[in-house]
């Protein structure tokens, strides 16, 4: 397991309490899991996406992880559409350990109200949250 200076934590990303980030590209919003999500479950075996045009509100459930130690959901950073999937990771599930916040993307959302953005975590308090989490 990484120690919490050690994992990648994007300035251009927002992150949710659950481990989830998103980022706002053009119109639509990118999904995954970030850096400290997937070192915590370990090699990453499958990866249940959502369905593309499927709408979920923020917090909702919205696909799974299956790692060779558990299952863990995906969250929803926030309420949309979904728009696009990540189809290389039918095949290639570890890219979302191997790269979480590039080719290890989940989904992509057509948000329902953008400004949800504003209340998820910029990385400074990300990484005090994750401080607070290893003590």
């Amino acid at each position: 397991m990484k120690e919490i200076s050690e994992v990648v934590t994007p300035e251009d990303i927002r992150y949710t309490e659950d481990h989830e980030w998103a980022r706002l590209e053009g119109g639509k919003i990118r999904i995954g899991v970030t850096d400290y999500a997937q070192d915590q479950l370990g090699d990453i075996v499958f990866v249940e996406v959502p369905q593309v045009g499927k709408s979920f509100k923020k917090s909702e459930e919205c696909g799974t992880l299956e790692s060779v130690k558990a299952v863990a959901e995906i969250y929803m950073p926030v309420s949309g559409e979904i728009i696009g999937i990540n189809t290389a990771l039918e095949n290639s599930p570890g890219l979302v350990n191997t790269a979480p916040y590039s080719d290890g993307w989940i989904a992509d959302i057509k948000p329902t109200d953008p400004s949800e953005m504003d209340g998820l975590l910029a990385r400074d308090a990300y990484v005090e949250m994750l401080k607070g989490i290893k003590e």
